[in-house]
C-alpha cells in the first residue's frame, strides 16, 4: 500500500527508504503542486512525475543519476561545435519558453508529462526564484534549454530539449560549468540514460546521496548570468 500524502504541504513524505521498496522509487501518491510541497519534496530527494490520466506521484528512485559538475563530459565535436558556432547563453530569459518547449511529445512518445499542472506549477517556483532555466540560442532563435530548482548548493534538473543539433548539450555543459564556479555540489538528473552518461553522469547509492541533500538547506549562489561561459 503507498501512502497518500495529507493536506498540509509541511507534512512529512514517508520515509525515503521506502523508495527502495517501490517499483523504481515510486514513493507516495496524491497531494498537490504548491510551492511548499514541491520544496520540501525536493530538499527530501523527491519529485513529481506522472501523466494527465493519473494522479500525482512522487518518486525518489534508487540508484541516483548525478552529474558532479566538475566531471560532466565534453566531446571534442561538441567543443569545437560550440566554440565555432554561433550559439550564444542566457539564464533565466526564457523559462515559460523553455518549459513549454520540454513539453513537447518527443518523436518516440504519444504524449508527456509535463501537464499543464506540472508548468504552472514550476512557473510559481519560478516566479519565486527557486526554479531556473537555461536558454541557448542560435540564430537569435531559441535552439535548447534546460530548467531545474536551484536549492542551496545543489541544482535538481527536470528536463531539457534541443531544436538544433547539440544545443541541449550545450545547455547541459554550461550549466554545469556555472555550477562549478558558484560553488554547487552536485547536479541532480534523477534517472540515468545513455544520453546522461555520455554526459558525465553516474548512478549512486542513496546514502552517497542524502549526503548531497544536505546541501540543499545551504546558503544557494545561483545568479542569472551565465556571460562567463565564453568557451567551452
Amino acid at each position: 500500500m503507498i501512502p497518500i500524502l495529507g493536506s498540509d504541504p509541511e507534512s512529512p513524505f514517508p520515509s525515503t527508504r521506502m523508495a527502495m521498496e517501490q517499483p523504481q522509487g515510486l514513493l507516495a501518491i496524491g497531494g498537490d503542486l504548491s510551492p511548499a510541497r514541491l520544496i520540501n519534496a525536493y530538499r527530501q530527494g523527491i519529485f513529481p512525475w506522472y501523466s494527465d490520466d493519473q494522479p500525482i506521484l512522487w518518486w525518489s528512485p534508487v540508484p541516483r543519476c548525478v552529474i558532479l559538475p566538475d566531471a560532466v563530459h565534453v566531446s571534442r565535436r561538441l567543443r569545437r561545435r560550440y566554440n565555432q558556432g554561433p550559439f550564444s547563453i542566457t539564464a533565466d530569459r526564457a523559462f515559460n519558453e523553455v518549459i513549454e518547449a520540454c513539453a513537447e511529445p518527443r518523436p518516440d512518445q504519444e504524449g508527456t508529462w509535463i501537464t499543464e499542472e506540472m508548468k504552472a506549477a514550476y512557473v510559481r517556483l519560478f516566479e519565486m526564484g527557486v526554479a531556473h532555466s537555461v536558454e541557448v540560442h542560435m540564430d537569435d532563435q531559441l535552439a535548447g534549454g534546460i530548467y531545474g530548482l536551484a536549492l542551496g548548493r545543489m541544482f535538481f534538473g527536470e528536463s531539457m530539449f534541443s531544436k538544433r543539433g547539440d544545443a541541449s548539450k550545450i545547455a547541459l555543459v554550461a550549466l554545469c560549468r556555472q555550477l562549478h564556479q558558484w560553488g554547487f555540489t552536485l547536479l541532480d538528473c534523477q534517472v540515468a540514460n545513455p544520453h546522461l552518461m555520455r554526459m558525465g553522469a553516474q548512478e549512486i547509492s542513496r546514502v552517497e546521496f542524502e549526503r548531497y541533500l544536505a546541501t540543499a538547506s545551504d546558503p544557494g549562489h545561483w545568479q542569472p548570468d551565465f556571460s562567463a561561459v565564453k568557451r567551452l
